[in-house]
Parts: C-alpha cells; structure tokens; sequence
C-alpha cells in the first residue's frame, strides 16, 4: 500500500507540474506574418574558421571553431578589433585566450605568428550577424514578440550565436530568388535602420524573443494550441514575400512528428496555393517565423525548406517554440 500511495502521489505531482507548465503559457497570441531585419550582436567573438595556409597559430594551440573568445589576457573583448589591437600590442609575445566551448571556459596560451611588421592568430572571427527573417507572433499582454521558430547559428561553425544585443528593424521585400539544383531560395530585404521596431532579448534553439514589435500586431489575437488539438490536413500560413504585404496562404500539413521536441520539426507541410508557389516556388529563407494557423487557432512556425522540394518545408509547433522562452517559463 506504501507503493501505490506513493505511486499515486507521483502521478498527483506529475499532473500539476504538467498543468501549471501549461498555465504559464499564454493563452491568445496575435499571429504576424511581417518581414523585419534582424540585427545581433554576439557575447564573445566566434570562431569561425582558419588560415588554411598552415599559419594557424591559434588552431596549432587548440582553439577549435565554434569556441568563443571571452578575454586576452584577462581582458574581455566583444568586437574583433578590440582583439586586433590587444593581439598587436602584444609584441609577439604569447597571449592567455580564453575561450567558451560549449560552456566550459578553456584556457589556450598562444603565440602570434609575425607577419611582416604586423602579429596574427590565423583565426577568422564573427562579432555580429544581420538578415532577414519573419515575426511569429506579438504577446499585448507581455509586451513580448518571437520570430524564427529556430536559433540565429553561425552559418561556419553552426553554433548558436552568443547573444549581447540585438535589434528587429523595418523591412521591406524587394526580391524573391528561387532555389534550384539543391540551393534553397530566399527572400531579400531592404532595412530600414533610422528606427527600431523592438529589442532581441534570447536567441534559443527555437527562436528569437524580446521586447516591442507593437507596431506589427494588426490582426486579432488568435487561441494558441496545444499540441493534441494539431492534425494533418488543410492549414495556412501568413508571410510577406512582397513589400510590406502580409498574406494569408494554403498549406498542406503532411506528417506530424511531436516526439521531435529537441530538433524543433514538428511537422511537414506542403505549399498549395497556387499564389505563393508563382511567387517564391514554395517554402525559401527568411520565411522562418512565418505563423501557422489551422481551424481558427495558431498552432506553429514555419523553420526549414526541404531543398530538394521546394514546395515542402518543417515547422515547429506553436507549444514548444513558446517553452523555450524565458517569460514563459
């Protein structure tokens, strides 16, 4: 009986853990659609590769791409030419570098490599990264949007990029490239960079957050769904593939995957509407974020193009994209 009556109360436990998870999400959000720039400012410097001429000196030591420099010398440094100057004044002599791999910090002592009159790593580094991607939903409530539906990740290195500070601007379409030949297609954008529309506050693996984006909230709130209410079947997504001009387009959703939690691909769907496939030829890059509606609710994000399909693409559910949030948790 001791057994059962704990057993019984793990169950209780269980329940409400699982009930006041879900009570902290909220329970409308306004679906978006728009196109803005987005602008981010990394907490370190990223490796992302290395002189391929055998005059690495940084990669000799053990630096590894993805690593993040953190200090030199003890001094912190965030843009890469804070780093080119303590590297120069160096005077050749060996640096103390730390660096973040993975989360752990890693100390390398390295010797600049002269090169002419000048001293160098043999190291490429990323500080900062900008592109075009699409606004999922804005929180009224919270005062709070999320966009992407994935992490802003080095395009080198792949690793999710260490967030400072961060930005969403005005944008406007001006062009779609199609994909072909295994190449996704994507979206370019002009920004407008004379005002903000609201901060990035939390890069994750699925999405972008912060604060703002007001501006953008023009439809009616909408319920979000959870989980069990999505299935297979006709759904629509909204995105902006042109100007400034937020659409509403059919979708097919083909296949669900909702053990996918950790991957953030939930579901596949397939493009159907013959006006979104004139226009862009399917799913194509800067429409990750676009929002997912089906039978009157949102219920996720469109994340990534299957490139040797164009008209078919994942995307994450609404349910675990808004989990990865810190106000939400």
């Amino acid at each position: 009986m001791k057994w059962v009556r704990a057993a019984l109360l793990a169950l209780v436990l269980t329940a409400a853990l699982t009930a006041w998870a879900l009570a902290a999400l909220p329970e409308t959000l306004v679906p978006v659609g728009s196109a803005v720039g987005i602008r981010l400012e990394a907490d370190g410097l990223v490796v992302v590769g290395f002189d391929q001429s055998g005059r690495s000196a940084a990669q000799a030591a053990g630096m590894r791409r993805g690593d993040v420099i953190q200090s030199v010398n003890g001094t912190e440094v965030s843009d890469s030419e804070a780093f080119k100057a303590l590297v120069a004044g160096g005077g050749g002599e060996p640096l103390d570098i730390t660096v973040d791999r993975a989360g752990s910090l890693v100390s390398l002592a390295i010797a600049p490599e002269q090169d002419g009159n000048a001293y160098r790593l043999g190291v490429y580094l990323r500080d900062a990264m900008a592109g075009i991607g699409t606004v999922t939903f804005y929180d009224p409530e919270a005062d709070l949007y999320g966009a992407l539906g994935h992490g802003v990740n080095d395009v080198e290195s792949m690793v999710l990029l260490p967030l400072e500070a961060g930005e969403i601007l005005p944008a406007s379409v001006v062009e779609v490239r199609r994909g072909g030949n295994g190449a996704p297609g994507m979206l370019k954008g002009a920004f407008d960079t004379s005002r903000t529309l609201g901060s990035v506050e939390e890069n994750t693996e699925h999405g972008i957050f912060g604060s703002g984006a007001s501006s953008l909230s023009g439809r009616a709130a909408l319920p979000v769904a959870s989980q069990k209410e999505i299935h297979t079947g006709r759904a629509t997504i909204l995105c902006n593939v042109q100007s400034t001009d937020v659409q509403e387009y059919e979708v097919e959703i083909t296949k669900l995957f909702p053990l996918e939690t950790a991957s953030g691909r939930n579901l596949l769907l397939t493009v159907t509407d013959p006006r979104l496939l004139r226009a862009t030829g399917g799913i194509v890059q800067g429409m990750s974020g676009s929002p997912i509606l089906q039978d009157g609710r949102l219920i996720g994000a469109v994340t990534h193009v299957l490139v040797n399909n164009q008209a078919c693409g994942y995307g994450i559910f609404i349910e675990n994209m808004l989990q990865n949030c810190e106000k939400y948790k």
